[in-house]
């Protein structure tokens, strides 16, 4: 029995390469939509340079990286599937396009080259594109879905069994281009951190690489007097038993990703909104609160956050919209 027919999924067991920069972020929602599909994929990491890097999207594949040639990192044979996400990533795409006609493509983010540049666009809802070969989601996609959360829920870690029932997994991002994190956001922050501690809670603290100093500093002297994992970046990452095992979050309103990721539980999540902000990001949030899966993060907590939602798990609606398109191309052969 091929993949195909074992999955039920039609792209099963299809060649994909997979062009990112590398980032934790962009390979998080690429490899969420080609595990859906249940691709063999490869990842294909770019890192363009100089004028190349500066002319993306527009601009070639610089001729050093010998694209298409014997040996190179882009050699064939070709994939089925190319999955691509962001603009450094449209020259490789179109490199592959103009090499391999018959693969199936698939754009990630919106990247201003047009509508043309592949069978297939994804973009998040609360961005303005739309067209007949683009797909939306509220969320962006990841690796979490239900039958792995329910997998990872099977087995509870000993250290997180250890911790006083309601867990509150706190998920930090940190500073970026849209929003500032004040002094005063952060004390905020910490506040509300205390009042959740007060009323019987423990803590799964994870920190990203954006955490800045202070924020992780206020919620490291908040959450001390109460039970609490506060992983320092040694050994393995618990965030994904972080996500299985919390009862309810706190994320901050910074990343796309990590909200995302939490509304894939079903679980309470609250968000705290640091100062700045854009309207995108509004979009995105208002979104999240109209499905039922966030409420904003009161600067204090009188009782604990206790409500649920149809889980959101985006990589799927993508991954079905693939399989829809790739179909129809065939059928038109």
């Amino acid at each position: 029995m091929d993949a195909a027919t074992e999955t039920g999924r039609p792209l099963a067991g299809k060649t994909a390469w997979i062009f990112t920069t590398g980032a934790a972020g962009m390979d998080a929602q690429t490899r969420g939509v080609a595990d859906a599909l249940g691709l063999d994929y490869a990842m294909k990491p770019i890192a363009p340079r100089g004028v190349f890097k500066l002319l993306a999207p527009r601009g070639p594949v610089a001729p050093s990286e010998r694209f298409g040639q014997p040996g190179s990192a882009f050699a064939p044979p070709w994939p089925d599937i190319a999955i691509a996400l962001g603009r450094s990533a449209v020259p490789y795409l179109k490199a592959l396009r103009r090499r391999s006609p018959a693969t199936f493509t698939l754009m990630m983010l919106d990247t201003r080259a047009g509508l043309s540049l592949a069978d297939l666009i994804w973009v998040p809802q609360h961005d303005r594109l739309r067209g007949p070969n683009v797909v939306t989601t509220l969320t962006a996609p990841h690796s979490y879905s239900p039958t792995r959360i329910a997998n990872l829920r099977a087995a509870m870690p000993e250290n997180i069994a250890a911790l006083t029932a309601p867990r509150v997994a706190v998920i930090l991002g940190g500073k970026n281009a849209v929003y500032d994190f004040r002094p005063e956001d952060d004390e905020r922050f910490a506040g509300a951190l205390r009042s959740i501690g007060a009323l019987g809670a423990s803590f799964m603290i994870t920190p990203s690489r954006r955490t800045h100093a202070r924020l992780l500093e206020v919620t490291d002297a908040a959450t001390r007097p109460y039970p609490r994992i506060l992983w320092d970046g040694a050994g393995a990452n618990p965030y994904p038993d972080f996500l299985a095992h919390a009862e309810a979050f706190v994320v901050t309103a910074d990343s796309v990703n990590m909200t995302g990721e939490a509304a894939a539980t079903g679980r309470p999540v609250l968000v705290h909104t640091p100062g700045g902000g854009s309207d995108k990001f509004r979009r995105f949030h208002e979104a999240l609160r109209a499905h039922g899966a966030t409420r904003p993060l009161p600067d204090r907590l009188d009782a604990l956050p206790d409500w649920s939602y149809e889980p959101l798990y985006s990589a799927d609606t993508i991954a079905r919209e693939v399989e829809r398109h790739w179909l129809a191309s065939r059928a038109s052969l």
